[in-house]
């Protein structure tokens, strides 16, 4: 007779996802695991295998919240151009300042060498780029592939960001994806000379 879970496997990986937000990919182990989930080392290892299945399966966990945030952003933003900034600006709320965003480059290195995470990576830019398509289809002459120019954009201005620190994230992401709009919409919108 089998014993029920104490805990689902999305808390434990919840807990997990924790760790490694913390102290990267090396601070997972069963250990601390344990110590964070209140499941013993060996429970866990039943569950998961071993460290890779364990890594792979928190950041699969990871990718499942940013495939939620993003439909939820898709579904509760307007289908406008400031709809398409204000999803943007909502997808990296849980940075709090550059540290955060310092430790998810390195789980991003790890969805780069893993062929699962990297399938993950390439859904979500289809998703996230579809979803800012959407965004521009009232605007006239909205340019081709605006929805992949602007997530590179954000992706860039994410980037920049973090070597500067300040402004808070927001205010820096509403300006610079503002000015993007400018920049690309501006003759869709203004009268024909």
């Amino acid at each position: 007779m089998t014993r029920p879970k104490t805990q689902t496997d999305a808390r434990v990986l919840d807990a997990a996802l924790l760790l490694v937000r913390t102290g990267g990919v090396a601070g997972l182990t069963f250990a601390a695991l344990a110590n964070r989930c209140g499941l013993s080392a060996a429970t866990l290892v039943q569950r998961f295998g071993n460290k890779a299945a364990l890594t792979q399966r928190t950041l699969l966990h990871a990718w499942d919240e940013l495939d939620a945030r993003t439909r939820e952003l898709a579904s509760s933003t307007p289908l406008t151009p400031s709809g398409a900034v204000e999803l943007l600006i909502g997808l990296p709320e849980g940075y709090e300042g550059v540290d955060s965003y310092a430790e998810g480059l390195l789980l991003l290195r790890e969805d780069v060498r893993d062929p699962i995470l990297r399938a993950r990576g390439a859904a979500w830019e289809s998703a996230l780029t579809s979803a800012l398509e959407a965004r521009f289809t009232s605007v006239p002459g909205a340019p081709a592939g605006i929805g992949f120019a602007m997530a590179a954009y954000w992706q860039g201005s994410l980037t920049w960001w973090a070597f500067r620190a300040t402004p808070p994230l927001r205010d820096y992401l509403e300006a610079k994806l503002t000015d993007f709009l400018e920049m690309t919409t501006a003759k869709s919108s203004s009268p024909a000379a």
